[in-house]
């Protein structure tokens, strides 16, 4: 393993230790560097600040769930989704939900919770593609997608107990099922992609 790559794994491993112990808005740089023996200056090479650091160890771990073989060179940010990914995404969240609790709740500017939205909102819009064809309303459609699942996956794994991601994903793909189906119902749609 690369140098950067276990410097930025050291510092991911402190962020992570840190986040479990004390709310994030407490935990500082200097804090993290010294629960790894690194310095200040290590940190600012690999990462803008600790928001970056929580959405690096986000887009990696993601990434190695989705496809173990990648290796750190080959994350760039692009986040394919379907509805294989969001199971692979809801089984590394459940996994690692103490971490990814303390993480949503995250607030300002450059909180996890816009990042995630973020990098998923591309995903949405490439998977749709060609149900939007081109509407104007496509942007609103995806965000309304993205907030939809962000608001989601917050309110499952931040209850008291989250129920296991099989459980969550069944009865999430029944209810879209049936919303599906009370649509066309109710607009009287033949349309191909409603069937």
């Amino acid at each position: 393993m690369a140098e950067s790559n276990l410097t930025k794994n050291a510092l991911a491993s402190a962020m992570k230790d840190l986040i479990l112990e004390k709310p994030f808005e407490k935990i500082t740089v200097s804090d993290i560097c010294d629960r790894c023996g690194m310095n200040r200056k290590s940190f600012y090479y690999h990462f803008q600040d600790k928001y970056d650091l929580v959405n690096w160890i986000f887009l990696v771990g993601f990434m190695e769930e989705i496809a173990p073989e990648f290796s750190d060179a080959d994350v760039e940010g692009d986040i394919r989704l379907g509805w294989e990914g969001v199971e692979k995404l809801c089984h590394y969240f459940y996994r690692e939900k103490e971490f990814y609790r303390r993480a949503f709740q995250i607030e300002g500017q450059n909180s996890f919770r816009d990042y995630f939205h973020d990098a998923v909102f591309p995903a949405f819009y490439a998977i749709l593609a060609d149900i939007l064809q081109d509407d104007s309303y496509g942007d609103l459609f995806v965000t309304i997608l993205c907030d939809a699942m962000v608001a989601g996956l917050v309110h499952w794994l931040t209850g008291h107990d989250p129920e296991p991601p099989e459980e969550m994903l069944a009865s999430t793909r029944e209810m879209f099922i049936r919303l599906a189906r009370r649509v066309v119902e109710e607009t009287g749609s033949e349309d191909a992609y409603c069937r």
